[in-house]
């Protein structure tokens, strides 16, 4: 059976319309008996965090009340970023995690997104499984009863793993400017850093259930690199809602984008023999310019499909331990099995050693245009055998110099498209020719 609720990253919509209690309730459920249904010792122990929407306290309420409704006992851990889940999850032993997060998304919009007891998210075929089981009657009725309460310390803890993973960094010289988006690392990505000994401004750290991602955070990150100028900053990261994505800006302002940073780290830990089987996994929106650095670097370069749980299959399989996404979406195994934006940014300093990210020389970008076309039905739009013609011409134009990707987002009704090419008019050129025909056949 296809899925009809999960995407690339989880459940995800506006929340009391696709997102509703309702449904948080018969997930829980469905994913304690599919996921968890022979706890290690006892009921399973469910694990759920949020981010800061104004609908995660419903959304935590009923997942905890589907969870208890199941037989396992639900342990609200607050506020914390996304890749808080998977440590906890190691930590305390947990059977399944439960995130919820819309992201980098409005605050209308809310998720669920689980992960299971080896820390990682549930693969597509359990989600299936899952969705299944929705359709089926519940199976414990009269049965027991887990228990609903609230894990202290969640933040300490990981707050705790951070400052042991980069203990030995020294930030005593840096002066950091930090656009938490209003979301989940409002707390914890001032203060690792302030812990390593950075000099820490920190914006949009207010959140009031409606202003994630509002105007701020990697979504915005124009915003960052102008405030890093005005500042007179070293240099400036912007995390997401779930803070499991970070971009950066240098102090000229310059926008530093997945692909730059995952280079930067990756020839790093290369130069020091901490790049495991001499590999990275990243996804088909990654710049040419990216392989290029790679192949000079002698490091090899798997590719997947976007979306991070892609990427960590690639890693796995592959053996290797770093990858990511252009978004700023960044996994390193050697700390966690998730992206991790402030554990991310940490890299990066790392990988600098002190030196000006301005100065950066990872690796040269092609040039790239990306855009989001919104469109009622996007599979539809995609199947068009005129879209599908021109794409074909287009990449032909530019094969050897470029390339065209089309592809439908995975979580919102838009079809991305984006082109390289040698210059910024080619690139932009094709792109706008693109973008119409998508809004014509989507008409």
């Amino acid at each position: 059976m296809a899925r009809q609720l999960f995407g690339t990253d989880g459940v995800r919509g506006v929340a009391g319309q696709k997102v509703t209690a309702e449904l948080a309730l018969a997930l829980a459920a469905a994913a304690v008996r599919r996921a968890a249904p022979d706890a290690r010792a006892g009921r399973p122990q469910v694990l759920v965090i949020r981010d800061t929407r104004e609908s995660g306290t419903m959304l935590e309420a009923a997942i905890a009340a589907g969870a208890a409704a199941a037989g396992a006992d639900a342990l609200l851990g607050g506020v914390l970023p996304t890749p808080a889940a998977p440590l906890l999850i190691a930590r305390y032993g947990f059977d399944l995690g439960v995130v919820l997060s819309a992201s980098h998304n409005p605050y209308r919009d809310n998720g669920i997104k689980f992960f299971g007891a080896d820390g990682d998210k549930l693969s597509d075929a359990v989600e299936e499984e899952i969705e299944a089981l929705l359709a089926e009657p519940p199976t414990r009725a009269g049965g027991p009863i887990g228990h609903v309460r609230e894990l202290h310390g969640t933040l300490e803890d990981y707050l705790r793993e951070l400052h042991t993973r980069f203990e030995s960094l020294d930030l005593g010289s840096l002066d950091v400017l930090l656009d938490c988006a209003n979301g989940a690392a409002y707390r914890a990505a001032p203060e690792i850093f302030r812990r390593l000994g950075a000099q820490v401004t920190a914006v949009a750290t207010d959140p009031d259930g409606r202003n994630i991602n509002a105007g701020c955070g990697s979504t915005h990150v124009e915003s960052l690199a102008e405030r890093v100028v005005a500042g007179g900053h070293d240099l400036g990261f912007a995390f997401d809602g779930d803070a499991d994505r970070v971009l950066a800006a240098d102090r000229h302002g310059a926008v530093v984008d997945g692909d730059e940073l995952i280079a930067l780290a990756a020839l790093h830990l290369h130069e020091r023999g901490a790049l495991p089987n001499g590999g990275v996994a990243v996804t088909v929106m990654t710049n040419y310019g990216f392989h290029t650095a790679m192949r000079a670097a002698g490091i090899e370069v798997a590719t997947t499909a976007v979306g991070d749980r892609y990427v960590l299959e690639a890693l796995r399989e592959r053996g290797f331990a770093l990858g990511g996404e252009q978004s700023g979406h960044i996994i390193d195994l050697r700390f966690a099995s998730t992206g991790d934006g402030v554990a991310s940014a940490l890299l990066v300093l790392e990988a600098l050693g002190g030196a000006d990210l301005a100065d950066r020389h990872a690796m040269e970008k092609l040039p790239q245009r990306l855009v989001n076309v919104p469109v009622p039905d996007r599979d539809a739009a995609l199947a068009d055998s005129a879209l599908a013609d021109a794409i074909a011409a287009e990449n032909a134009a530019l094969e050897g110099r470029g390339r065209v990707l089309v592809r439908p987002s995975g979580t919102e009704p838009l079809v991305r498209v984006m082109v390289e090419a040698p210059t910024e008019a080619e690139a932009e050129a094709v792109t706008d020719r693109l973008v119409a025909l998508v809004q014509s056949v989507a008409a």
